[in-house]
C-alpha cells in the first residue's frame, strides 16, 4: 500500500517536473543558465513592475505619436532592459497582437477595415511572417548579436520613413489596375468628419502585395508588429484613404502577429512574466495617451518618438558590434 503510494508521489513530482522544465519560465532559466550571465539579484516582481510601468508610459506616447506599441516596445526593451532578444521579439509580437485585436472588431463593424483590401494582403504576409519568425530564432540561435544588429539597422530605417512619410488623407486614384480590379478591392465608407460617403479603389496592387512579401518577413522576424509599413503602402503606394488604410492595417496585424506569434510560443519564446504586465501597460497607457491627445501637441511628441527610435536603432546596433560607445 505505501509502496504503491510512494510510486504514485514520484510519477506526481515527475509529471510536475516535466511541466516546469516544458514552460517557459523553465526555458529562461535554461537560457540564463546557458548564457552564463551574471545572477540577478531582485525578487521575482521587481522587472514585470518596472516593465508594468515603462509599458504604461510606452502606451501614451504611442497614442500620442501615432505609431504602434510594437515598434516602440522591442527596440527600447532590448536596448535597455537584461532580457535576451528572443523573449523580447516574443512578447513584443503579443503586445501588437493584443492592441489589434482590441481594435478590429470594432474598425470592421464600422466598415472601416476592408476585407477585400486585408485577406490579399494578409494571406501574404502571414505565410511571410511564420517565415521571418523561423528565420529569426535560427539566426538568433547562431548568435544574437546578427538579430541584434538586423533590429537596429531596421530601426533606424523606420525612425527614418516616420519623418520622411507624408501620409495623404484621400489619394487621387484616377484608374484602377487589373489585379486591384480582379481582386474586387475597392469600396465605399462614411466619413463621420465631413458627413461624406467615401468612394475608393486601388492602383499598383501587384507593387503592394510585393512589398508585403517583405514585411511579413521582417514583422516576424522583429516581432515589430507591422503598422508602420502597412499604412505607408495601403495610403501612399496603393491609393487607399488614409482612414481606410489605418484601419485596415490594424486588421492585418491580427492576423499577421497570429502566425509569428505561434512560432514564438511553440519554441518557448513567450513569457507570462514579460508578457502581461507589458500588455496591461501598454494598454492602460493607451486609454491615457487618448485623454492627453486632446491637450498636447502630437507633432512634437512625434519628433521626439523618432529621436528615441534612432536612439535605439544606433544602440542596438552599438550592442550588437559590441562597439561600447552608448553604453
Amino acid at each position: 500500500m505505501v509502496h504503491n503510494l510512494l510510486e504514485r508521489w514520484h510519477l506526481f513530482l515527475a509529471s510536475a517536473l516535466g511541466l516546469v522544465l516544458a514552460s517557459p519560465i523553465a526555458a529562461m532559466a535554461q537560457e540564463a543558465a546557458a548564457t552564463a550571465g551574471p545572477v540577478d539579484t531582485h525578487p521575482w516582481w521587481f522587472w514585470p513592475l518596472i516593465l508594468l510601468v515603462f509599458c504604461f508610459i510606452l502606451g501614451i506616447v504611442a497614442v500620442l505619436a501615432g505609431v504602434g506599441g510594437g515598434v516602440l516596445y522591442v527596440p527600447l526593451v532590448s536596448g535597455f532592459f537584461p532580457f535576451h532578444i528572443d523573449f523580447v521579439r516574443g512578447a513584443g509580437l503579443m503586445v501588437a497582437l493584443a492592441g489589434a485585436l482590441a481594435a478590429g472588431p470594432g474598425l470592421l463593424k464600422r466598415n472601416m477595415a476592408s476585407l477585400r483590401l486585408a485577406l490579399p494582403m494578409a494571406l501574404i504576409a502571414s505565410t511571410c511572417a511564420i517565415i521571418g519568425a523561423v528565420l529569426g530564432l535560427y539566426l538568433s540561435s547562431l548568435d544574437p548579436r546578427i538579430v541584434q544588429g538586423c533590429l537596429g539597422g531596421t530601426i533606424v530605417f523606420i525612425a527614418g520613413l516616420l519623418f520622411f512619410s507624408k501620409n495623404t488623407e484621400r489619394p487621387v486614384v484616377t484608374k484602377q489596375d487589373a489585379v486591384g480590379l480582379a481582386l474586387g478591392i475597392q469600396g465605399m465608407y462614411h466619413d463621420a468628419g465631413s458627413g461624406q460617403d467615401v468612394e475608393w479603389k486601388t492602383h499598383r496592387t501587384l507593387i503592394g502585395m510585393l512589398l508585403f512579401i517583405i514585411i511579413g518577413v521582417m514583422a516576424g522576424m522583429f516581432g515589430l508588429g507591422a503598422g508602420w509599413a502597412n499604412v505607408p503602402v495601403l495610403n501612399l503606394l496603393m491609393g487607399a484613404p488614409l482612414k481606410v488604410s489605418v484601419a485596415t492595417s490594424k486588421f492585418l496585424l491580427s492576423i499577421t502577429d497570429t502566425s509569428a506569434a505561434w512560432i514564438y510560443l511553440n519554441q518557448g519564446c513567450v513569457i507570462p512574466l514579460m508578457a502581461i504586465p507589458s500588455i496591461i501597460g501598454l494598454m492602460l497607457g493607451s486609454f491615457v495617451g487618448v485623454k492627453v491627445l486632446a491637450v498636447v501637441k502630437p507633432k512634437m511628441i512625434r519628433y521626439i518618438v523618432i529621436v528615441v527610435l534612432l536612439f535605439a536603432g544606433l544602440k542596438a546596433v552599438d550592442k550588437a558590434l559590441g562597439i561600447g560607445l552608448l553604453g
